[in-house]
């Protein structure tokens, strides 16, 4: 179920502005409104999923899952930080501070990222 407030959702139907990175059938990136790193872009599945802990209930979870790992690395291409390095992220609950329930695949890059995270 979807809930009728989730931003990402908006963002996806274009309801709230973005900063669009790229696009596919299956997902959507843009840029992260409080970045961490010199790149920081989120990925997100086009259908609603509430986080990475739901993955797996449906069986269109791994499709979608490959899909947007596809678009991860394009991003970090586009963006000029596959050779020099990027960490994928998935946050899940509140100690992780996720903060929109809708499943979202952080890219980051553009600098060296210490471990562990600051």
């Amino acid at each position: 179920m979807v809930p009728p407030d989730c931003l990402f959702c908006k963002i996806v139907a274009g309801e709230v502005p973005s900063d669009e990175v790229a696009s596919t059938e299956g997902t959507y990136a843009f840029r992260d409104i409080q970045p961490v790193a010199p790149t920081h872009v989120l990925v997100v599945p086009r259908r609603h999923i509430d986080h990475a802990g739901t993955l797996g209930s449906d069986p269109a979870d791994a499709a979608t899952l490959a899909e947007m790992f596809a678009a991860a690395s394009e991003v970090a291409r586009n963006e000029g930080v596959d050779a020099t390095g990027y960490r994928l992220v998935f946050n899940v609950g509140e100690d992780a501070q996720n903060s929109v329930g809708h499943l979202h695949l952080h890219v980051l890059g553009g600098r060296r990222l210490d471990w562990p995270p600051g």
